[in-house]
């Protein structure tokens, strides 16, 4: 049906499947496709990416597109690559187009689906696989069309209020090569400095898909956890249990309980670890037995903070045992894990579909790995990849999203030795996680001088007055940061101008 939205004075004429619904500061649209003609002819369009890791922010209609492109590898792990259409204006669940008046038109999903939303410069539009999500409609200030759209879909999907704390991990120091030993030197150095949490990342396993203890903790995972504990510190534990590699004993044993390809063998799902791995088909009875025997396990040792990573891979189009739409079958499988590991147990997302995961993650992660360097040598031209500004931007554009579960931009850097990131570049690092409420580092103290220790010590016990003042601009207990130039990639590496 043809209806016309009137927005104090600007008429959006539309056509839509049902009769929109008035509500506080906008519209709500039934389920199905959506197309406003908007007047604004070639504008900013905002793109919001599919998981933790697909790029996300605005760019104008008539210029070159957000996204990962030439790259399918990457695109299988990073975005909804079912969906995706890298030389044309669209991303998932959420878009907008900016008027001329410095106000907004938004178009969100409230739901499930698949949902798309794309813009050029006549149309802001919405579809989706499964037709089962309502659509919101609105027009106005920036900040406040994004908040009304994250606080509806907070009333359809709920809102967890657990609070991770500050967070020491071991992944950007360490990386694999971690042991009990090295465990329990670092967590001993550790003691007294103020963190909530000493999370293990990846490399405590034998091999990704097999969740047990590897060779390097002949004592088991629950020693490992003691000593955490014992020196004042949540424990905390890295694992991607969606996904098993080629060669994991889950994957040679039993590829009858992975997500299946139209050629009936088991499906390549994503890229990493130098190999291709596959999905778990989470519909399987089975599945989900082994699932639970996974996290009572965790939980059993005594981690009760847990980094669930690579997850969108539970929601990645294959041939499943049920044949239901892939967006709830991942939800399915989380609020499975949930169940199984209480409510007391944090659990932060990673690589997680953003919107299908709301509600059941404490926290999410809105952007891909930071790293100790300023931009990725590697993918040239991509924005998904390891990088410290790859990491603000992605994370800065999805600021909004705290109001959905705490928004994770990745750790941050106090260490000058090992290294590539200036001290201005470390400063905008630590900026964004100020901004985004979420305090982590990989930082050794060993491998910190005495004036990054006290940096450190006074960071990680600050709790900042944050004020948005633009769109990349912010004040910090009275300080103006600007992140503009990093995002809009018009700064030079040393930002030091970035910050007023």
């Amino acid at each position: 049906m043809q209806y016309t939205f009137d927005f104090a004075g600007l008429r959006i004429p539309a056509n839509v499947v049902g009769q929109p619904e008035a509500v506080s500061n906008g519209f709500v649209v039934p389920a199905g496709p959506v197309a406003l003609l908007h007047p604004f002819g070639d504008t900013e369009f905002y793109r919001h990416g599919w998981n933790s890791w697909s790029p996300s922010g605005w760019a104008r209609t008539d210029s070159e597109t957000i996204g990962i492109k030439n790259s399918p590898n990457r695109l299988l792990t990073a975005d909804d690559a079912a969906n995706e259409t890298p030389h044309s204006h669209s991303g998932s669940a959420v878009g907008a187009v900016a008027g001329s008046d410095g106000d907004v038109l938004l178009l969100g999903a409230l739901g499930l689906g698949s949902p798309r939303v794309g813009a050029d410069r006549n149309v802001l539009w919405g579809r989706a696989e499964d037709d089962t999500a309502d659509w919101f409609v609105a027009y106005g200030p920036e900040r406040q069309v994004f908040a009304d759209y994250a606080d509806l879909v907070s009333q359809r999907l709920g809102r967890r209020t657990g609070r991770a704390g500050t967070v020491w991990s071991s992944w950007y120091s360490y990386f694999e090569g971690i042991d009990e030993e090295l465990v329990s030197r670092t967590v001993a150095d550790l003691a007294g400095y103020p963190f909530d949490v000493f999370q293990l990342d990846d490399g405590w396993e034998p091999i990704v898909g097999d969740w047990v203890a590897g060779p390097g903790f002949p004592s088991g995972m629950a020693a490992t956890a003691r000593t955490i504990d014992g020196a004042g510190f949540t424990p905390g534990l890295w694992l991607a249990p969606l996904i098993a590699l080629p060669g994991s004993e889950l994957a040679r044993s039993r590829p009858d309980l992975l997500v299946q390809g139209d050629d009936g063998r088991p499906l390549i799902t994503g890229h990493n670890w130098g190999s291709h791995y596959y999905s778990l088909d989470t519909t399987q009875g089975e599945v989900k037995d082994h699932l639970r025997e996974v996290f009572e396990r965790l939980v059993g040792w005594g981690y009760r903070y847990l980094k669930l990573d690579f997850m969108y891979a539970g929601a990645v189009a294959g041939q499943r045992s049920i044949p239901l739409h892939r967006e709830a079958v991942y939800r399915d499988a989380v609020q499975h894990i949930r169940s199984v590991v209480g409510d007391s147990v944090y659990m932060l997302g990673c690589g997680v579909p953003m919107i299908p995961s709301v509600g059941v993650f404490d926290g999410a992660r809105v952007g891909p790995d930071v790293g100790a360097f300023w931009d990725n040598a590697e993918r040239v031209g991509d924005p998904s990849g390891v990088g410290a500004r790859n990491s603000i931007v992605s994370s800065i554009n999805r600021t909004w999203m705290k109001r959905l579960y705490e928004v994770d931009p990745d750790a941050v850097y106090f260490r000058s030795s090992r290294n590539l990131l200036d001290d201005a570049e470390r400063q905008a690092l630590r900026d964004t996680a100020a901004i985004l409420e979420f305090r982590s580092t990989s930082d050794p103290i060993a491998w910190l001088n005495k004036t990054e220790r006290q940096h450190l010590t006074r960071y990680m016990q600050e709790t900042s007055v944050i004020e948005q003042t633009g769109r990349y601009s912010f004040r910090i207990d009275g300080r103006d940061v600007d992140l503009t130039p990093i995002v809009t990639g018009t700064a030079v590496t040393n930002a030091a101008s970035l910050i007023v």
